[in-house]
């Protein structure tokens, strides 16, 4: 069940609101646990048990590291704990990539599993891992109560999609949480907003993707338009979702963090790895990267550590080498800027923005391919190698039919509507319009995104392979 869909928002969604807030406070998590598992089991029925296992597990895990704390006991049930989460998340996910590669060094047949990849299994894996290491650390107390950990796990706003929450950032919410107009008007704005963004533009870019990988005649500017639109949809897509995701938190009661921050602004690669897919990359950052060392090793040891990060980032997105030499290629970045290129960035105020914006769209179009040498043919036309003409005819009509959403994309990549929204605010009377016409906003784009779905137009979620 996606978000984007009209048995979510107008069935299922109505229906958990409505025994939600009729349900006594003591009984909120119970409702919120039985609805994520209808919820998931909606798209995924017989992996339910394979998700309920890993939650008890997890619960179990915290409770025997609590009690042995200290004791050489709960660094081996820490040991099993992952054992048992990573074994699941690579034979579900990863077993097939490893035996086909296998194979093909070896020339060995060795049968693949061929087993259907889990909704969400990357998500709640790593959650329920920050959980237990988070437990063993001391960082937070074992939850005793097992709705209230298994509704943390589970809870559907976040459960295929993310942002990866941590059980420390919701820890007291579960327990008790406060239920207000204002923070339930919050929720359904940003839940539009996120909306919009994820059905009229990424869909609509998804559209000229497509377009293109179908095309039998590429160009230059054609490669640039694709690769242009595919960061874009998957920049719209992904925190479209995120946004949905918050604002279902918060009519909830839950404060869940923010996922992305205007990327695309930044001036390093650094910085856009602290702007882009955040909970992912604080997530590697606090259980692999400082581990590790961090940066506070020798040279050689502090590139080989962002070496094993980004590998395991890139692996994370999904079983197949686009993903690995993507990770990789962020990784080449990274080492380059903390050994000196960081230094002369920050004297190129315009040079850094392009710089950041060319490395990023090379970026998303090895992670589009599955396939790295069609991922090296797009990347030929976007320097204009393999023969390709500048611009057809047929390009130009895609320019004239999606130029307008690509603008309107770039625009709403930036903080300015934010900050013109703010702007008005400052006024008396720009205060009172903004409060009449936020709501006929809100709801016209409630409308047109329903009108798209209903229409039954192109409604991909790309995260849905991760």
């Amino acid at each position: 069940m996606l978000f984007s869909g009209i048995p979510f928002l107008y069935y299922f969604l109505p229906c958990v609101l409505a025994l939600y807030f009729s349900a006594p406070k003591k009984w909120k998590n119970a409702v919120l646990l039985v609805s994520s598992l209808v919820f998931y089991g909606w798209g995924e029925p017989g992996y339910i048990w394979l998700m309920l296992g890993s939650i008890l597990c997890g619960y179990l895990s915290g409770l025997l590291i609590e009690r042995f704390r200290g004791r050489a006991a709960a660094k081996g049930v820490l040991t099993g704990a992952a054992a048992v989460s990573l074994g699941l998340l690579g034979c579900f996910k990863y077993a097939d990539f490893f035996i086909q590669n296998f194979n093909t060094v070896t020339g060995l047949s060795v049968p693949m599993l061929k087993v259907a990849l889990p909704i969400g299994i990357s998500f709640y894996t790593f959650q329920i891992l920050s959980y237990v290491i988070d437990v063993y650390r001391g960082d937070v107390r074992a939850q005793r109560n097992f709705i209230h950990f298994a509704a943390y796990v589970a809870l559907f706003p976040q459960l295929i999609a993310g942002p990866i929450v941590r059980y420390s950032d919701v820890a007291s919410q579960l327990e008790s949480r406060t239920h207000t107009l204002s923070g339930a008007a919050a929720g359904i704005r940003i839940f539009v907003l996120g909306l919009g963004k994820k059905v009229l533009i990424a869909n609509v870019l998804g559209e000229l993707c497509t377009a293109y990988a179908e095309a039998e005649e590429r160009s230059v500017v054609f490669s640039w338009m694709y690769a242009s639109a595919y960061a874009l949809q998957i920049y719209f897509d992904f925190s479209g979702y995120s946004d949905m995701a918050i604002g279902l938190g918060r009519l909830f009661g839950f404060t869940f963090p923010e996922n992305f921050r205007y990327p695309f602004l930044s001036g390093s690669i650094t910085e856009f790895w602290r702007r882009w897919h955040i909970s992912l990359g604080t997530w590697f950052r606090d259980y692999v990267y400082i581990p590790l060392g961090g940066s506070r090793v020798s040279p050689g040891r502090r590139l080989w550590n962002l070496l094993i990060v980004w590998m395991l980032t890139g692996l994370w997105h999904g079983a197949a080498w686009c993903f690995i030499l993507w990770g990789l290629y962020f990784a080449v970045l990274l080492m380059l800027e903390k050994r000196f290129l960081l230094k002369h960035l920050e004297r190129a105020k315009i040079f850094r923005h392009v710089y950041v914006l060319l490395a990023v769209l090379v970026s998303f179009v090895i992670f589009s391919e599955a396939d790295t040498g069609l991922a090296a043919e797009t990347l030929k036309g976007l320097f204009g190698f393999g023969g390709l003409p500048l611009i057809s005819d047929t390009q130009c009509y895609y320019l004239r039919s999606f130029g307008l959403v690509l603008l309107t994309a770039a625009f709403g990549a930036t903080p300015l509507p934010k900050r013109l929204a703010e702007k008005m605010q400052q006024t008396r009377t720009g205060a009172v319009l903004f409060s009449i016409a936020e709501p006929v906003v809100l709801g016209l784009l409630l409308l047109t995104s329903t009108a798209y779905l209903v229409d039954g137009s192109f409604n991909p979620f790309l995260y849905f392979r991760f």
